[in-house]
């Protein structure tokens, strides 16, 4: 059923009576003129597993939604109750839609306002931002608000991203379950104001931040197929900080609910594949410079792109005639008294290192006192966007280490610190960039910063402002200093990179900044200006929706399926033809058939992958007499355990045929001889494999060796999983190297790296199971493949290939089956190992009855 607020929203913009009576009808997209809203389909308001050539054409859609829209909003001052509102041209949202600068795509912002609105204002507040700006805002109670935005978000996540950990109450917020569940609420809230106006098989969402990291879960539970970004702006912490968070997971499944995760920096992304490694057990890989998470079929793309600036909006402001006259207004000030200005922009808060940076010009004047009276710091603080003592801790700490600085070196007519607290004009900053002889960004966590790409393009100027400075154009050159630990300084390679920490490092940085030759500081600018000029907001938002486009591509042709419960929501997406076993079809089948080949896996199949005992329990051995006994049935065991192994665990089944070490051996019953299906091989290369895996296991912790009669297998399931996946690669290289003229194959598997003889496969069992029975006449019209892995597709392969063959009879029932929902060349699935031995003890079941009857 659709909202009260959806309806009261779409009748207010277009002009109509408060009314139910369209409610059957597909959510309409927001329209373009007012009174007129585009009318599609029917189409059912349940969970989206719908045919897709049902969607209308219309041009491309994009509802971006973030914690603010871009707008700012005042009362006017006549009296009334009314509003005025206007574009923030300084939102990074706004300027990505500049940026796309495509007639073609429509843009749709979810958000909520700076400005408390009563809720009698409401509904005519959201026509007039849906006719003019097409906005959809989202009106949060404000004591939900205070818990969500100031509580949760800033107090607890926003910190702990930072590297920040509540060791104690007076180091930001410990975990409040009450402020976590207020912003699952207000994310709730989000997803309710988006499913009013999306069109879920067209319409692509851009989630941006991490006030809304559960967000994906609420869309993708609603709409299975819906075409999904998230964009992280702050930095994602190492999984040593990251895991300390109660509700870790719960975030991770909820931004996997993305098709598309995007990152300022790899390192930012690493840190997140590393939590899904050891928190997930997700393993990730790169595809044609694309780096993908397998996640229940579906592949979950990583972007790393940062973002750049506006630079149509940063050359108006260059070109206004004000900026030109602060730009010479600071010229007297600084530059006609001798002076060199080093400048910091910066907010207000404990993770932008204003304090270090005083620090650090502190001892640059005690160290270089050639430099006093004739080097200016002027230190801009923007208002903090957060609240509380830390921020007041901050302000108090930048005060007093500014009056000692100035107290001690200062003089008459010169202050070393000049601290900016008041705001400033966006254009009052540039003229400040456009004199500054050298920036300094010394954040101590910070997930991108633009202030070094404003200054580069400021520095750069135009031809006016090389008047006022007296340039040459080719005589452009800036210099910047900038931290470490900010996602900008992997993109500025000709910055000095400093640690914000060691206040000696830095003065040494701002000496050299201040004493470069001016060749190569031009040197260093034109590299920086090649590089924002061109990686601007419109190529990021650009680049950022191609990838999405590419990633949400094939989602028309896969179905979709929703599992889990709350925050733990998943969906699976598989091919159209690959579906759940059903116990009854199967069954059916069994009893209907006279000639039956069964075909099991052990690991992962009939035994769950964790178990430490891996043996065969009682019931198992029961169960698989119970199959054997039948006279219509021909069952093998195929595993990659030793055939020693095999023989001790299955002794007592006296009919099971058995297949050992990817089945290279095979016993066709328990009194028969072992036989190979591949030729006789030479093991002589394991005297050089053996001493390469023994160094990577004697360097990796928990790692284990294996040795087979015709295989090694390197395990590595009890290691560390990111450096136990790292050596494997290493090992994997490194076998291939010393293995590539001998008769074997290497390749990885789940947790381990094996080299086996060349041509041995689970293919061959199945092959000499189906010619076996042919040739006593037997041809079966019953096959049933049961398996968990890689290795087990080769099974797969020649059991599909084998239905229209001599080696089964006309119209065989064939069921190809692996364990878990994920991408396979069987066409049948089962959830785990529980459903698979209770799908095989009902079949050993309808065998014994036979027996008895």
């Amino acid at each position: 059923m659709v909202s009260r607020s959806y309806s009261n929203l779409l009748e207010l913009a277009s002009g109509e009576s408060p009314s139910f009576g369209h409610m059957n009808r597909r959510i309409p997209r927001i329209m373009t003129v007012a009174g007129l809203i585009s009318d599609v389909d029917d189409d059912p308001l349940e969970s989206v597993c719908s045919d897709p050539s049902s969607s209308s054409v219309q041009r491309d859609r994009i509802i971006i939604v973030a914690n603010q829209l871009p707008i700012r909003a005042q009362r006017k001052q006549d009296g009334n109750k009314n509003w005025f509102f206007s574009w923030d041209e300084n939102s990074l949202l706004l300027q990505l839609k500049d940026g796309l600068g495509d007639d073609d795509t429509e843009v749709i912002y979810v958000g909520c306002l700076k400005e408390d609105v009563h809720p009698n204002e409401q509904d005519e507040v959201s026509q007039i931002l849906l006719e003019t700006f097409k906005c959809v805002p989202t009106f949060l109670p404000p004591d939900l608000f205070t818990r969500y935005y100031h509580g949760f978000c800033k107090q607890q996540l926003w910190p702990l991203f930072h590297y920040m950990l509540p060791l104690s109450p007076d180091l930001g917020g410990r975990f409040n379950r009450s402020l976590w569940q207020a912003y699952v609420s207000v994310n709730k809230i989000f997803a309710d104001r988006i499913m009013e106006v999306i069109n879920p098989e067209d319409d692509y969402v851009w989630i941006h931040d991490y006030h809304l990291m559960v967000l994906p879960t609420f869309l993708r539970k609603r709409f299975n197929r819906v075409k999904l970004g998230f964009f992280l702006h702050s930095p994602f912490p190492s999984s040593e900080i990251y895991k300390t968070l109660p509700i870790r997971e719960e975030l991770l499944r909820a931004l996997l609910n993305s098709d598309l995760i995007g990152f300022h920096t790899f390192d930012y992304a690493r840190h997140f594949l590393s939590c899904c490694s050891r928190m997930l057990g997700l393993t990730y890989e790169s595809k044609r410079g694309y780096i993908g998470l397998e996640y229940y079929g579906r592949t979950v793309s990583i972007k790393i792109l940062p973002v750049g600036i506006h630079m149509g909006q940063l050359q108006s402001v260059l070109g206004l005639p004000k900026t030109e006259e602060k730009v010479s207004e600071l010229i007297r000030q600084f530059s006609d008294q001798g002076k060199t200005m080093l400048l910091g922009v910066d907010d207000m808060d404990i993770f932008k290192g204003i304090s270090l940076k005083l620090l650090a010009m502190e001892q640059l004047l005690i160290q270089h006192p050639e430099w006093q009276g004739k080097v200016v710091l002027v230190q801009i603080a923007n208002p903090a966007r957060g609240r509380g003592k830390d921020v007041k801790e901050v302000q108090a700490e930048t005060k007093a280490t500014v009056k000692r600085i100035n107290e001690t070196f200062g003089k008459p007519g010169y202050d070393p610190v000049i601290l900016i607290e008041e705001p400033l004009r966006f254009y009052e900053k540039v003229a400040y960039y456009v004199v500054a002889e050298c920036c300094l960004v010394t954040a101590v966590r910070d997930g991108m910063n633009l202030i070094p790409y404003e200054y580069i393009i400021s520095r750069q100027g135009n031809e006016k402002l090389d008047k006022v400075l007296g340039l040459a154009y080719s005589h452009k050159k800036s210099t910047l200093v900038v931290s470490e630990f900010i996602g900008c300084s992997p993109s500025l390679s000709g910055a000095i990179r400093v640690n914000p920490w060691n206040i000696d490092a830095v003065a040494d940085a701002m000496d050299s900044a201040l004493e470069m030759a001016d060749s190569e500081k031009q040197l260093r600018h034109e590299k920086h200006y090649r590089y924002v000029s061109t990686h601007d907001v419109g190529y990021w938002a650009r680049s950022f929706l191609q990838d999405l486009e590419r990633t949400c591509s094939d989602h028309v042709r896969r179905r979709w399926w929703g599992i889990g419960f709350g925050l733990s929501f998943r969906v699976v997406a598989l091919d159209p033809n690959f579906r759940k076993l059903s116990m009854e079809h199967i069954v059916s089948a069994y009893k209907r058939t006279t000639t039956r080949a069964i075909l099991l896996d052990y690991d992962g199949t009939l035994m769950p992958q964790a178990s430490i005992d891996k043996g065969p329990t009682s019931n198992s051995i029961k169960m698989l007499n119970n199959l054997c006994r039948d006279k219509n049935n021909m069952v093998f065991l195929v595993s990659a355990k030793s055939r020693k192994t095999l023989t001790e665990w299955l002794s007592p089944c006296e009919n099971l045929g058995l297949a050992a070490e990817h089945g290279y051996f095979l016993r066709l019953k328990r009194d028969a001889e072992w036989e190979t299906c591949g030729p006789a091989t030479d093991c002589s290369w394991k005297q050089i494999a053996e001493p390469v895996m023994n160094l990577y296991t004697e360097t990796t912790d928990g790692s284990t060796i294996e040795d087979k009669e015709t295989a090694l297998v390197w395990c590595y399931e009890d290691a560390d999983p990111d450096f136990g996946s790292c050596q494997a690669k290493e090992l994997l290289n490194h076998l291939e190297s010393v293995l590539a003229n001998e008769p074997v194959t290497v390749k990885s598997g789940q947790n381990n790296v094996e080299v086996k003889p060349q041509g041995v496969s689970k293919g061959l069992v199945a092959k000499r199971l189906l010619s076996t029975m042919q040739e006593k006449g037997m041809s079966p019209d019953f096959v049933l493949c049961i398996g968990d892995d890689r290795s087990d597709e080769d099974m797969f392969e020649v059991i599909t290939s084998s239905m229209d063959g001599p080696s089964m009879a006309p119209r065989a029932e064939v069921f190809a089956c692996t364990v878990g929902r994920k991408p396979s060349k069987a066409k049948y699935y089962l959830d785990d190992t529980t459903d698979i031995v209770r799908m095989v003890q009902g079949l050993a079941s309808v065998s014994e009855q036979t027996i008895l009857f």
